[in-house]
């Protein structure tokens, strides 16, 4: 009896501890669209004039944010996020790429976004294109943006306000919607930075 006893109980432990929650890869804060089939790869030209794509960044963590120079809130305060990130991650930052495309070419030159992009970090870099290389790239990110003219002059861009983050290996991981924060950036980056 003690024995039937015992081998149920084992049997009964054996089967609780696969009742657990799966820790089959890292607890990310992000969202994590490991598998998307999107936002496959970037052909568009760096602030320096160099063309660009995702390859360039194989061994790093790449992190993609569209956006425009004369954007008042949102892409300032993401550039400055990532910007508290590349602080914190210290000598790990060499490790970390960011790109912001512009979804403004008309008025983001690259003289432009060599002033701006930087401003933030000097290891930020700014990406450009023409209309249909900008809208082609949009359009591989799921990002919408369009250009809405005001009653002043002048004119604003709307847009998807998210930023994508790929592994070291150039693959698509984590997404974070705008508002998620510096902390939340720094903490699925280090996993991601961690990983081999």
């Amino acid at each position: 009896m003690r024995s039937l006893t015992a081998g149920a109980l084992l049997l009964l432990a054996a089967f609780c501890a696969g009742c657990g929650p799966s820790q089959k890869g890292p607890a990310f804060e992000l969202t994590d669209i490991t598998g998307a089939d999107f936002g496959r790869d970037v052909r568009l030209t760096d602030h320096t004039g160099k063309a660009r794509t995702l390859a360039d960044f194989k061994g790093k963590v790449v992190v993609v944010f569209f956006g425009y120079t004369h954007c008042p809130d949102v892409c300032p305060v993401t550039l400055g996020e990532l910007a508290i990130v590349a602080r914190e991650l210290g000598k790990d930052a060499a490790n970390m790429q960011v790109l912001f495309i512009t979804v403004d070419p008309e008025r983001d030159t690259p003289a432009v976004l060599a002033k701006y992009v930087p401003a933030f970090n000097a290891d930020f870099l700014g990406l450009y294109g023409d209309a249909e290389a900008t809208a082609r790239t949009a359009k591989d990110f799921k990002v919408f943006f369009q250009k809405q003219a005001p009653a002043g002059g002048g004119y604003s861009v709307d847009h998807s306000a998210g930023t994508y983050v790929y592994d070291k290996a150039g693959r698509l991981r984590l997404f974070a919607s705008y508002g998620q924060g510096a902390p939340k950036l720094l903490h699925d980056i280090r996993l991601l930075l961690q990983s081999p």
